[in-house]
């Protein structure tokens, strides 16, 4: 920072090599030089003054906790209750979310690798698979599915084309990922117990995603995947696999009817496993992109996508080990 005007320098003038050089001697005092110069000099050999060594830095977490708290407060009220007022509610729930999930992913690909996925049949079929998957079970949401990469495919000839290929695989993807993944709540939902095995599965996948960050923020020093999610660690993986054994075997004894304890233990390591996996896999997504988040809508969270990395990919092994373990209701 440069000196304020009128200010004495501490140390010799950089940049004035003609001053330096027609400066008179300093007149010498019976002191023993000039005061200015003795100062100066008192200056260059003592060094900076001495700094106070720095107060060890506390562990921060990368977002504001007291927005993301009330954000996940507040979703998770509207969530459990659309999810007991009304099965068809919560129906509309899920089929929201993916229609702006969708959004925010074609948004995040046009924007950095200009890909121009066709959003409109996406929409409309990532809506169709939520409801065929809840109507009409695995098979619907299939046929939905098909349905929907097809249109895909149809929409996009109307333009251009250039770098067509590029784009409906682009679509496929994002259908396969977010609404297709998305429909093995609704295929949960259907169950007599359904409300019970979607609670069921937001409670494990949420008490993994804080297993993971308690842990691995008070005990991590062993980096997990440092070239995909450096904030990511071993010890974190470690304490989403307790956390969430605990809270299955919880779970499955006490909100799934004909379940008990041990499927839960299985349960939660399953979900454990695959809420990491997905976290990782968006994560990857992310830095391919080069962003941070693929949205903002949720204060402390991101996007809607931000909170669904970790739901999707875990959606269809729970609807799968609960099927095996106590039938498909």
């Amino acid at each position: 920072m440069p000196p304020d005007q009128g200010s004495t320098p501490a140390g010799p003038a950089h940049g004035m090599p003609e001053a330096q050089q027609t400066r008179a001697m300093p007149s010498v005092s019976e002191s023993g030089g000039n005061q200015d110069d003795r100062d100066r000099g008192a200056a260059r050999h003592s060094g900076p003054p001495p700094q106070s060594p720095a107060a060890p830095q506390k562990k921060r977490a990368g977002r504001d906790l007291r927005a993301a708290i009330g954000v996940g407060l507040g979703l998770g009220a509207v969530i459990i209750a659309s999810l007991f007022i009304e099965k068809a509610v919560f129906v509309a729930v899920i089929a929201a979310a993916v229609v702006v999930g969708l959004w925010e992913l074609s948004s995040r690909l046009s924007e950095k690798k200009y890909i121009r996925v066709p959003l409109v049949p996406l929409a409309v079929g990532g809506a169709a698979m939520v409801v065929a998957g809840y109507l009409r079970g695995a098979e619907g949401a299939s046929v939905a599915m098909a349905l929907t990469a097809l249109a895909t495919l149809v929409w996009r000839m109307a333009e251009p084309p250039e770098d067509y290929l590029r784009d409906v695989t682009a679509g496929v993807f994002a259908a396969f990922y977010v609404p297709f993944l998305a429909s093995f709540v609704a295929l949960m939902l259907a169950a007599d117990d359904g409300a019970w095995r979607v609670l069921t599965f937001l409670l494990l996948t949420v008490v993994s995603d804080t297993g993971a960050y308690a842990i691995g923020w008070r005990f991590g020093r062993h980096k997990l995947a440092p070239r995909i999610s450096p904030g990511k660690t071993r010890e974190g993986l470690l304490g989403a696999v307790g956390f969430a054994m605990a809270a299955g075997a919880l779970c499955m004894e006490y909100l799934i009817d004909g379940g008990s304890w041990w499927e839960g233990l299985l349960l939660g390591l399953a979900v454990a496993v695959s809420a990491t996996l997905g976290d990782l896999g968006e994560s990857m997504i992310k830095r391919d992109l080069g962003i941070k988040d693929m949205g903002n809508l949720l204060p402390g969270h991101g996007g809607i996508m931000d909170r669904l990395d970790s739901l999707l990919p875990t959606a269809p092994v729970v609807w799968l080990l609960l099927v095996v373990f106590v039938g498909s209701g």
